[in-house]
């Protein structure tokens, strides 16, 4: 019973701090008082959240603590790209 105990504290700690870690997406006035470090992009999303959702995982991937989207397109496989900042 203690180890069960153990694991549900261990697991929430975990999802805490990955949670705090993740690139959020910022908009343009937010992004003003934020430092520009790149460019990501992606493709081969099937919807827009899947898009900014590989966009965030790359920004994040790139030590980015936020992203600005600056261009979307395609119908069936979409394409982005966005801005990461510190």
């Amino acid at each position: 019973m203690k180890n069960i105990k153990y694991f549900v504290i261990a697991s929430a700690i975990t999802l805490t701090s990955f949670a705090t870690l993740a690139a959020e997406p910022v908009d343009l006035q937010q992004a003003q008082s934020l430092t520009e470090i790149g460019v990501v992009s992606t493709s081969h999303a099937s919807t827009l959240s899947g898009l900014e959702a590989k966009l965030a995982a790359k920004a994040e991937a790139q030590g980015a603590s936020s992203y600005r989207i600056i261009a979307t397109n395609g119908n069936n496989l979409m394409h982005g790209t966005a801005i990461i900042y510190k």
